[in-house]
């Protein structure tokens, strides 16, 4: 298993906290959520695409078309 992935999704999570903090702190909130919504569609992305290597791995286990 690569734990890896765990790290990037950490490290995105980490950066998208300190710069919707900042932004706050600023008082641009609506940036801030806007700064903390792109950070979850980049996590998503990322999940969506080791999903789509886990159902490639399947599909070559059982020979699936």
């Amino acid at each position: 298993m690569n734990i890896s992935i765990i790290f990037k999704i950490a490290g995105i999570g980490i950066l998208t906290a300190i710069v919707a903090l900042i932004l706050k702190k600023s008082d641009k909130e609506e940036i801030a959520t806007f700064a903390t919504l792109a950070g979850l569609i980049i996590v998503i992305l990322l999940i969506i695409d080791m999903l789509g290597g886990l159902f490639d791995t399947i599909k070559s286990i059982f020979s699936l078309y």
